[in-house]
């Protein structure tokens, strides 16, 4: 018997949805009321809802590998995807295997990273793990992670330096306590945007009719909205999700008018000076040594066929109705860097254009799941697999096969698990690919020959769920080892899953863009947030950098870079603070 090509299909990445219980009875009556009066928004989710739900599962049941459990997981949704749950290990008392240790994985892998320091102690007279115990009235933030919080000292009531104590038949003096003083962090209230309203005196000559108007105080310029209020929209909506016509109700809410139409007009102006930093982060990124892509899909709610035709790449077909928003993450010398594009084209052709920018001549590590669409045209790469893409196809037929998945999902663990003893270790990448090579390419050495051997002595029906695993990970087996030959080739796409939550956290709540420019605003500002906290910098503190110092930003847009914007920002605040010229 012939083994059948696998054929890959792309699968979103397993979050639990929330499980929604809609009496049919309710459905029927939303549809009945469409044609007579405009739906709720509650009525209008619970439609989506359903009608995603019918349209899931039509496609689940007309694709050849379904299984059960895979149509439970979509209805329910599945916890995690680590070994130990998949197996049913450690149940009734299993201990898993001490050489395969597991690994995070934001795909659906094992969720305890190999040397990462337990939760729980164990009690040594019984070897039961006991929580730790923490010291009472400690709470989980210190003073010290509120770093922007102004410090305000609070000097003792009655006491000073020097004084005579006060107890009773003490005859000493107080001084100042060795150490920190104690310390009370106070949390209140604010709404995300303030209004300060100015009353400028105005004094007019009796005589002449000249109109003296009172000057703002320092730092309060002309304008109706600060840049700090624009960073703030933009860090609700594209950063956290909220919608504007949420933030409208909020700040409704809080006695503060902020109309949507207003929070799009203040976005949309702050968008332009950002533009020079945006395309540095994507020149920078187009020298990055791996770069990972995938996408997923949006909405553009008016998207017109000549807005269409200018937003396709040069090549695609005319005749494409799919708009995605597609995720670029590139390691460079300075870090991460995550790039957004919002409109018809797929992923591949948005990495594409990125490595358009390339200066470097050596061909970059590319990352992707096995899909067609995230292949960047006719740039040289070198082609790696995410290997929990092709996990995930053993996953699914546990229940069918639980002993030759297993055996796969242990050999994968303990790859992992070396994977994760070299990030630990603060390997290079040389290094990390010989310690790989001792370790793992034996381990993936018996899983080739093990699913060769399926095939050959017919154990497996080709056809089958497990055959279909085998099959397509026979198919990628020299992009899913890239790892085994190639110093610092990842063994997973999950950054990119990660960046793209941020995309699916606005479709999700804000439901789409209304114009292809809006889907651009968003991108740009999705591309500064996410890049500035990838290097653990405040996005709100950064965007108001930018734009509060936008001309410097023009000139020289690479000294403003997530990274190294903290000695640009201090530059140009001495400059501003200097006395003028004689």
């Amino acid at each position: 018997m012939s083994r059948q090509r696998a054929s890959h299909r792309k699968r979103p990445a397993h979050n639990p949805p929330q499980r929604m219980v809609i009496p049919v009875q309710e459905i029927e009556a939303i549809v009945e009321h469409s044609g007579t009066r405009p739906l709720t928004e509650t009525e209008q989710a619970t439609l989506k809802a359903a009608v995603d739900t019918l349209a899931r599962l039509t496609a689940e049941l007309e694709t050849k590998e379904t299984t059960l459990a895979r149509l439970r997981r979509i209805l329910f949704g599945a916890p995690t995807e680590r070994t130990a749950h998949v197996l049913g290990e450690g149940k009734k008392g299993e201990t898993p295997p001490a050489d395969t240790p597991t690994r995070p994985s934001a795909e659906g892998g094992d969720e305890q990273a190999a040397g990462q320091a337990p939760s729980d102690t164990t009690s040594p007279e019984s070897g039961v793990a006991e929580p730790k115990k923490k010291r009472p009235g400690h709470g989980r933030n210190g003073a010290a992670d509120y770093p922007r919080a102004p410090h305000i000292a609070v000097p003792h009531a009655t006491l000073r330096h020097g004084d005579p104590c006060p107890v009773d038949g003490c005859t000493g003096r107080v001084y100042g306590q060795r150490g920190e003083p104690a310390v009370l962090v106070r949390i209140t209230g604010v709404a995300p945007l303030l209004a300060e309203v100015y009353e400028l005196e105005r004094l007019r000559c009796g005589l002449c009719g000249t109109v003296f108007t009172a000057d703002p105080p320092p730092g309060v310029g002309k304008a109706k909205y600060d840049d700090s209020a624009a960073a703030m929209i933009a860090l609700l909506k594209y950063g956290c999700g909220l919608p504007f016509h949420r933030i409208e109700r909020l700040e409704q809410g809080l006695a503060i008018p902020m109309p949507v139409g207003t929070q799009w007009e203040v976005v949309a102006a702050a968008a332009a000076p950002l533009m020079p930093v945006f395309d540095e982060l994507a020149r920078q990124a187009a020298q990055g040594t791996v770069v990972y892509n995938d996408d997923t899909a949006m909405r553009i709610l008016t998207l017109t066929q000549e807005a269409r035709a200018e937003a396709l790449p040069a090549g695609a077909s005319a005749d494409r109705t799919g708009v995605f928003t597609s995720g670029v993450v590139a390691e460079t010398p300075n870090g991460l860097i995550a790039l957004f594009k919002t409109g018809p084209c797929h992923a591949g052709e948005h990495l594409a254009e990125v490595l358009d920018l390339r200066e470097v001549t050596d061909p970059p590590i590319h990352m992707s799941d096995a899909s067609t669409r995230n292949r960047p045209g006719d740039h040289s790469t070198l082609s790696a697999s995410c290997i929990p893409h092709a996990r995930r196809n053993y996953v699914d037929v546990v229940e069918a096969f639980p002993e030759e998945v297993a055996f796969v999902l242990h050999t994968l663990r303990a790859v992992f698990h070396t994977d994760a003893q070299a990030k630990q270790q603060g390997l290079s990448p040389a290094e990390r690919l010989l310690l790989h090579q001792k370790e793992s390419g034996p381990r993936m050495k018996a899983l080739q020959d093990w699913m060769a051997k399926q095939f050959a002595e017919h154990t497996v029906e080709p056809h089958s769920g497990l055959g279909q695993a085998i099959a397509y990970m026979q198919n990628h087996w020299e992009k899913l080892t890239l790892f085994l030959r190639v110093p610092g080739a990842p063994l997973d796409n999950n950054i990119t899953e990660r960046i793209l939550k941020k995309a699916i956290l606005h479709r999700k709540n804000a439901l789409f863009y209304r114009t292809l420019n809006g889907a651009r605003v968003g991108d740009l500002f999705m591309t500064l947030i996410h890049t500035a906290e990838l290097h653990k910098i405040e996005p709100f503190h950064y965007l108001v950098s930018l734009l509060r110092h936008s001309g410097q930003v023009a000139l020289d847009p690479a000294a403003w870079m997530p990274w190294n914007y903290s000695e640009a920002l201090a530059h140009a605040e001495a400059e501003s603070t200097e006395p003028p010229p004689d």
